[in-house]
């Protein structure tokens, strides 16, 4: 890790802990997935990277509780990762939510941002 790691989100592992393949750490990742989880990891090949984190709201089972909710905005983290330096880069998409009759509207945010957003 470098000097400017705290702006690209780069942190290194714990000591002791040993660096995993990209096939292995793929499969723990897409093996967080559960039916009672309001995200899904997925494979990322539609959007060109290896893994897509997001958000099911636009499934049936979901989209009512995060209407109840007032969700106004909602991530799309899209991960590569590159097995070479040993890391996962990411980055972060922003949808806007407009509810209409109970159900989501999606629209991609306006604004661009390059990483991970921390509010």
């Amino acid at each position: 890790m470098g000097v400017f790691s705290w702006l690209t989100g780069s942190r290194a592992a714990l000591p002791g802990v040993a660096r995993e393949s990209a096939a292995a750490l793929r499969e723990r990742l897409l093996g967080l997935n559960r039916d009672t989880a309001p995200w899904t990891v997925r494979d990322g090949a539609p959007e060109g990277v290896d893994l897509v984190a997001e958000w099911r709201i636009v499934d049936a089972e979901w989209y009512e509780i995060f209407a109840k909710a007032g969700t106004r905005r909602v991530f799309k983290v899209l991960m590569k990762f590159d097995e070479a330096q040993g890391v996962v880069r990411s980055a972060d998409q922003e949808w806007s939510v407009e509810w209409r009759a109970g159900t989501p509207d999606l629209s991609l945010a306006g604004s661009a941002f390059r990483g991970q957003q921390w509010e």
